[in-house]
């Protein structure tokens, strides 16, 4: 089964040749925001930093540059703590952005992909210490449809456990090319894909996870172009999606979200960055 997050990394705009969705068509990927209204969505990585065992499992994570383990959260309150430092409000997305209802994910909860293509909730697993998901929306103005957004945060009890969350996800997403997030509202044509540190423009993170499709709802129309991105940074996993609306074009939807994870990523060197990584590492935003 898989958990859900979300993520972008700017670097990978310019490596898909301008806009995100240009890398596999449409855009999609039931992360954070797809996954159901209190969740947050993940997808999995072949490729989780790179480097993987005899037996297919992530090696272990001791090298993740720029982050100092010292400083990493150890408990539920210091993992709070700094997801709120990472994670904000419709600020992160820019102007014309307001919190969406449901706002907040459900603490101790998040969603997880059954082997049926089902998200669901389910309890916070031992070795997550805490996630938040916020989900927003640009409203329908001038007869373009809304747009949905959403961003996730979730604090691992190691950088290990985060690179296997990240490596679970794709597996089985690969096998859910279309998914129900929750009655009336799915995802369809779904394609992956994943680049460790230094690849497809990758920067910022440990790894990285995009997946693109359709998002198609009873409530909202469709289908419409949308995508999920998710890094992994030492113990933390960040990430974002987005779900078009009638009349939105690629590059509208692609300018709410580029700059989105770079931010995030920002946020989580400043948090638990060495002092050396978090003074040359990161780009894309301020704090």
């Amino acid at each position: 089964m898989t958990y859900a997050r979300a993520l972008r990394v700017g670097g990978v705009v310019a490596a898909c040749g301008g806009l995100l969705l240009s890398c596999t068509g449409t855009g999609g990927g039931g992360g954070s925001g797809s996954a159901p209204a209190s969740s947050g969505a993940s997808r999995s990585g072949a490729a989780t930093g790179g480097a993987t065992t005899s037996s297919g499992a992530p090696a272990a994570a001791s090298a993740t540059p720029g982050t100092d383990p010292a400083r990493e959260p150890k408990t539920v309150a210091q993992a709070q703590a700094l997801i709120q430092q990472v994670i904000s409000g419709p600020e992160l997305f820019g102007t014309g952005v307001r919190k969406a209802s449901p706002y907040e994910s459900q603490p101790g909860q998040w969603a997880v992909l059954g082997d049926d293509c089902l998200w669901r909730l389910e309890p916070l697993p031992g070795d997550a210490l805490a996630t938040l998901t916020r989900h927003f929306e640009v409203p329908a103005a001038g007869g373009k449809g809304a747009v949905r957004l959403s961003a996730t945060v979730t604090v691992h009890r190691t950088a290990l456990d985060a690179s296997w969350e990240q490596a679970r996800m794709l597996e089985e997403d690969l096998d859910c090319t279309e998914q129900t997030q929750r009655p009336g509202e799915r995802l369809t044509g779904l394609q992956s894909l994943s680049f460790a540190r230094g690849e497809g423009g990758n920067t910022s993170g440990d790894d990285l996870l995009l997946e693109t499709g359709q998002c198609v709802s009873d409530t909202h129309g469709g289908p419409y172009p949308y995508w999920w991105q998710q890094a992994v940074l030492g113990s933390v996993v960040a990430g974002t999606s987005v779900c078009g609306g009638k009349g939105r074009s690629q590059q509208e939807l692609n300018s709410l979200v580029a700059e989105v994870l770079p931010r995030m990523l920002l946020r989580v060197q400043q948090g638990i960055g060495s002092s050396a990584g978090s003074t040359s590492g990161t780009k894309g935003g301020g704090s």
